[in-house]
């Protein structure tokens, strides 16, 4: 079954890939391998879910933060490399706005990585980090990076 396919049987669809708001782009492509800039859960009016996650947001609603997150990301890697069913998610890097004593930064980072696979199969399994920040950009909860590569 196709990634597309596996998109429409979970209810969900990709957003248009965001638009650079600084001096960088989308995504760089080095031969077969892909850099996916960072993105947060941006929600279709334009705005960022914000807070502390451990403080003013649950593990729970950041969960879905990086799913929403991960969703934008699909739409970066479609966008690059012209198909989901030719993606390969080698490394995530996963940060969280998170409390200060906040440390369960994999459970949230788990909502992206959740949906990778769901969508990809074992070509969305990827090397990890999951990390605490002391702030985000926009006071958003979640940024997510990512290399993929580019399958034949």
């Amino acid at each position: 079954m196709s990634a597309d396919q596996k998109l429409k049987d979970l209810g969900l669809s990709l957003p248009e890939v965001p638009s650079p708001v600084a001096t960088y782009v989308s995504f760089k492509r080095v031969g077969d391998m892909v850099y996916l800039s960072g993105q947060g859960p941006k929600r279709a009016d334009g705005t960022y879910p914000t807070g502390k996650v451990g403080a003013d947001v649950s593990i729970e609603e950041a969960y879905e933060h990086a799913k929403q997150t991960g969703l934008g990301l699909l739409a970066a890697m479609k966008k690059a490399a012209g198909s989901l069913d030719k993606v390969e998610v080698v490394k995530l890097l996963g940060m969280v706005n998170a409390a200060p004593d906040f440390s369960d930064h994999p459970k949230v980072i788990n909502g992206c990585s959740d949906l990778f696979v769901a969508v990809l199969g074992d070509n969305g399994r990827h090397a990890r980090s999951a990390v605490g920040m002391g702030s985000l950009p926009n006071r958003m909860t979640v940024e997510i990076e990512v290399i993929i590569k580019v399958l034949p």
